[in-house]
């Protein structure tokens, strides 16, 4: 019988990353069906609800909440563990008898015990977020704002109030920066180098900076400016302040703006500061028009296309990126499947942990005027609704709100995703599932190793009913991450998937098929 248990842990924080990666750990141990980690705020505990894991409990914002449920002796083990892991000094490096040091419980504090840092990265809940950027900004810090559900009128706020101070704000729900060579949050092993970058997009900066490396070029700098910075209600503040000091930088020769498609008067605004850069600067708005982006740096069409301008412009040699284009032998095969698929196969399921790879993908489609729908629409796309019936090319982004309520993002548990691709899978439209897997620091450690299985498990399954799949993804990252790119490119590879350079060729091959398919079934 299944139950659910908690324990709470009074006045003690950890950040959210810390917190979604001990959730994810704890649902991997036999027995456990759900766990959540979390600090006890109204609104995260409301959220448990949804997660199924509604409980009673006394405790306040500032206490640490773990909450699973499974077998009660499975259950029991798990919040031992989590226990034990959050009390842990975190292992090597610590040294054998360090003395007990009481944790900072202030950026105050913490500026008295380091009074040579420079820049807060602040990852509380979304009520208290802007307020502790307030603080580091007074403190004259530089702020990364990892926090989401920061209101947009306090995000002008917070950015207003930096550049006042000649301060920079990276964000909120700011994933990814790389900044004097430091990875921050989901940020890959990139090698240093002339390159800089300011990107409104998380999974858009590491498919960048990782095309850069894996071609041979280095980076400089790369800020995250957070989601929302190039509507107008904001007007660009960070990408301009980021842009102004790349400008400035003399480590950086090239510079690469990503956006999705700003407002109108915004886009001009940052084209215009690029013209008076003194420097290249490639800019890739997605989805923009190119004549949106010819005044003020070179003009990029995709994600792969901005890095591949960058790196020639840098001078760097190309390196191993150079060859993403898929192998005859991949098209080959995947002509095969489509052959041996039936009738009733013809649609294409996008599966993302990355919401600018859910994006772009669609933006392939729709360039092959192919229709499509998604949870979060480009221009073009209709709104997938996960109530309405499941009918033609649908792409999710699993990162979004709607999916991560109550349970850590996909990138650092991809359980969700697992499941999602044997649900799509199982579908008798489902011709080709797409997917994408992000490696870098935060990510899952393995995260090939549960959905290959899937891929494998629901290709299986789909033949047993006289099916076959075509399966086609992308991996996000370098050879330095901590994941093993390339095992992760075999262990997918041996599940049957065809895994090429950039998401945006991944997307390309998905619209070929559907472009097929279609031909085919009209021909019928």
């Amino acid at each position: 019988m299944s139950t659910t248990r908690c324990k709470v842990f009074a006045n003690l924080y950890k950040d959210s990353v810390t917190l979604m990666q001990l959730g994810a750990r704890l649902r991997e141990r036999d027995g456990v069906a759900q766990a959540s980690c979390l600090m006890a705020t109204p609104a995260n505990l409301a959220q448990l609800q949804d997660a199924d894991l509604t409980i009673e409990t006394q405790a306040s914002p500032s206490d640490l909440l773990v909450v699973v449920r499974g077998d009660a002796d499975a259950c029991d083990a798990a919040i031992d563990a989590a226990e034990a892991m959050l009390q842990s000094r975190g292992g090597a490096g610590d040294g054998d008898a360090a003395a007990f040091a009481a944790p900072l419980t202030s950026i105050a504090l913490g500026i008295e015990a380091d009074p040579g840092a420079d820049l807060a990265l602040i990852s509380v809940p979304g009520d208290y977020a802007a307020a502790e950027a307030m603080k580091a900004l007074a403190l004259g810090l530089h702020v990364m704002l990892f926090s989401d559900n920061v209101s947009i009128d306090e995000e002008r706020a917070i950015k207003t109030a930096a550049r006042a101070k000649g301060l920079l704000v990276m964000g909120p729900d700011c994933g990814t920066a790389i900044v004097n060579g430091v990875p921050l949050g989901f940020a890959n092993v990139v090698r240093r180098g002339d390159i800089g970058l300011v990107a409104a997009s998380g999974t858009g900066l590491q498919e960048v900076t990782c095309r850069i490396h894996n071609l041979g070029g280095g980076v400089s700098q790369a800020i995250g400016t957070g989601g929302r910075d190039l509507k107008e209600e904001i007007g660009g503040i960070t990408m301009l302040q980021g842009l102004a000091a790349l400008a400035e930088d003399p480590g950086t020769r090239v510079i690469v703006l990503i956006s999705k498609p700003p407002a109108a008067a915004i886009a001009r605004r940052i084209e215009d500061a690029a013209a008076a850069a003194g420097k290249p600067v490639v800019i890739h708005f997605l989805g923009a028009s190119p004549e949106r982006t010819r005044t003020g740096g070179s003009s990029a069409g995709s994600l792969r296309e901005a890095p591949d301008l960058a790196v020639a412009l840098a001078g760097a040699a190309a390196g191993s990126g150079s060859a993403a284009t898929p192998s005859g032998a991949a098209v080959a095969a995947l002509r095969e499947r489509s052959a041996a698929m039936t009738a009733t196969q013809t649609a294409v399921r996008g599966l993302f942990t990355g919401g600018t790879f859910c994006y772009e993908a669609q933006l392939a489609f729709l360039a092959r005027r192919l229709a499509c729908s998604s949870n979060a629409p480009a221009k073009g796309a209709a709104t997938f609704d996960e109530k309405s019936r499941l009918h033609g090319h649908v792409f999710l982004d699993l990162g979004d709100d709607d999916y991560t309520r109550g349970r850590p993002h996909p990138m650092i548990d991809p359980s969700l995703r697992d499941a999602t691709v044997r649900t799509h899978a199982a579908d008798p439209q489902t011709a080709a599932i797409l997917f994408d897997v992000v490696l870098g620091f935060g990510a899952h450690e393995n995260p090939a190793r549960g959905l290959a299985q899937a891929l494998a498990e629901s290709q299986r399954a789909a033949r047993q009913e006289g099916r076959t799949l075509a399966l086609i993804g992308h991996v996000c990252g370098t050879d330095g991450d901590p994941q093993d790119k390339a095992a992760q490119v075999r262990a997918l590879e041996a599940a049957g998937a065809v895994i090429v350079g950039s998401n945006v060729e991944a997307a390309q091959l998905a619209a070929d098929l559907a472009v097929e398919i279609a031909a085919r079934g009209a021909a019928r």
